[in-house]
């Protein structure tokens, strides 16, 4: 049964090494949100670094979920002074629960609070793929179908909740799924 894969990416504000409250507060909800969205029911697996105490996402060992990668217009840093992005990538059993689990409780609060924390690029900040049953995204898989998504609107390839797709590549939708902002122009 082919899984859901999930590539989120932002760029935020100031650096995530700034010791201002806003980067406090986006590091106190990513600490409360992780272990909740974990829990929640048709959540699979998400990229987590082996050795997270020891530099930047460039550097760290991501295992299977291969290495680091961010999209060609991001243009921060790369130092632990200077990094300010924000990725995540996981994996799904469906639309709906990803849609529920993101869209709901705390990740929903932090949502609420993203025009805080990150720029707004004119970029999708999120993309979703189907994967054969026991395949582990990469990193560059959600960069690449990022940019295809930016490059090219929603296709089976790389789509949204607003236009997403089932994984035989028809659309599909399910009711209430996606705010209008999530629309790639």
């Amino acid at each position: 049964m082919p899984q859901l894969a999930l590539y989120t990416f932002g760029v935020l504000k100031s650096p995530l090494a700034d010791p201002a409250p806003l980067t406090r507060e986006l590091h106190a909800s990513g600490a409360a949100v992780y272990p909740k969205i974990s829990q929640h029911p048709g959540y699979l697996a998400r990229a987590e670094a082996a050795n997270r105490d020891r530099g930047t996402h460039f550097d760290l060992d991501w295992g299977a979920w291969g290495e680091f990668a961010v999209p060609t217009w991001y243009g921060k840093g790369r130092t632990v002074e200077t990094i300010a992005l924000d990725a995540t990538l996981s994996l799904w059993t469906d639309l709906r629960p990803a849609f529920d689990a993101i869209y709901t409780g705390l990740h929903r609060e932090a949502l609420n609070r993203r025009y805080d924390w990150f720029e707004r690029t004119g970029h999708p900040n999120y993309v979703f793929w189907w994967v054969c049953d026991g395949a582990i995204p990469t990193w560059q898989d959600g960069v690449s179908r990022l940019e295809h998504l930016h490059d090219h609107g929603a296709a089976p390839h790389a789509f949204t909740f607003h236009h997403s797709f089932a994984p035989d590549g028809t659309p599909t939708r399910i009711k209430g799924t996606g705010p209008k902002s999530d629309q790639v122009r």
